[in-house]
């Protein structure tokens, strides 16, 4: 990470020769020995800056224009990075026995290449799991890869109300450092909803979907992160990070963690909530270990 930083402020820093004014600034969210968030922010370039102020005074010289000018959406960013996966939640990222793909051929009716069985099995293990129920399935197009002899890549593309948004999952599912993540930069309204904003034909609202991944993978740590432009009066980060508890804390609903770490930033234009929560240690919330029978790699 110091390396990384080093890089970036040789990109964004003060001797930059575009002058990025040399305010990049590298952040550690979070507890240093427990999980935590790696964050870089910097501004836009004076260069930028000025771009951006004549494409304004553009549009004061031409009220026409103004009034025919969409407000873009709120920039909106989602991560939830898990660790220690359930052996259930492992378990259907594992391919030990395929056997190597054959090259793709063209397809017959409209020469696009055919899928190769990495993308059909992985589309089939995203129904299988219920990635492809994240979203509605009418308003996502899905890309899937499932790799040899294990882990999984998905690309999702999702239409909503404001455009389209996507989302990204990867899977490292080995026992001893499983890992998964979910970044998605779809807006999800911030407050629990009752109505049918939770079914499956509507965007989800944010406890919704943490609960869906989260149930997929049954983590025993993780951190969830939320990135969102900020208007001064009007925050969704204290609403986030109940909702994030809200989520997580619903034992009626099999959710069973603890939060053990929550902060919130503010940066120029951005709020960031950041928490991390760990399973709570009990039988009642515990898989059952003994009916999963992990699968052995051959190196």
């Amino acid at each position: 990470w110091t390396e990384e930083v080093s890089f970036l402020d040789k990109l964004f820093g003060p001797g930059h020769e575009k002058a990025h004014r040399g305010i990049g600034a590298a952040y550690t969210v979070g507890s240093v020995n427990r999980d935590h968030w790696l964050c870089y922010v910097t501004a836009p370039s004076d260069e930028d800056e000025e771009k951006a102020a004549e494409e304004a005074a553009k549009k004061v010289a031409a009220p026409e224009a103004k009034e025919t000018s969409r407000q873009p959406p709120q920039d909106f960013t989602l991560e939830i990075l898990m660790s220690k996966l359930s052996a259930p939640g492992r378990r259907p990222f594992f391919f030990p026995d395929s056997a190597p793909p054959p090259a793709a051929t063209q397809g017959e009716s409209d020469g696009t290449p055919s899928p190769s069985p990495h993308h059909a099995r992985g589309q089939e293990l995203s129904k299988e799991v219920g990635i492809t129920s994240l979203f509605p399935a009418s308003q996502t197009t899905l890309d899937a890869f499932a790799f040899e002899p294990c882990g999984y890549s998905a690309n999702g593309l999702v239409r909503h109300d404001q455009g389209e948004g996507y989302y990204t999952i990867h899977v490292t599912p080995e026992e001893g450092w499983s890992y998964a993540s979910f970044e998605c930069n779809v807006p999800l309204p911030t407050a629990s909803s009752t109505s049918s904003t939770t079914s499956e034909d509507k965007i989800p609202d944010l406890e919704t979907l943490i609960q869906r991944v989260v149930n997929i993978f049954q983590p025993g740590h993780l951190s969830l992160t939320l990135f969102v432009s900020s208007n001064a009066d009007d925050s969704p980060i204290e609403t986030a990070q109940r909702t994030f508890f809200t989520a997580l804390t619903a034992k009626e609903s099999g959710f069973n963690y603890k939060r053990v770490d929550k902060i919130n930033y503010e940066f120029g234009g951005y709020d960031l909530a950041f928490a991390s929560f760990e399973r709570k240690a009990g039988p009642e919330h515990q898989p059952d270990w003994s009916v999963v029978v992990e699968p052995t790699l051959n190196s």
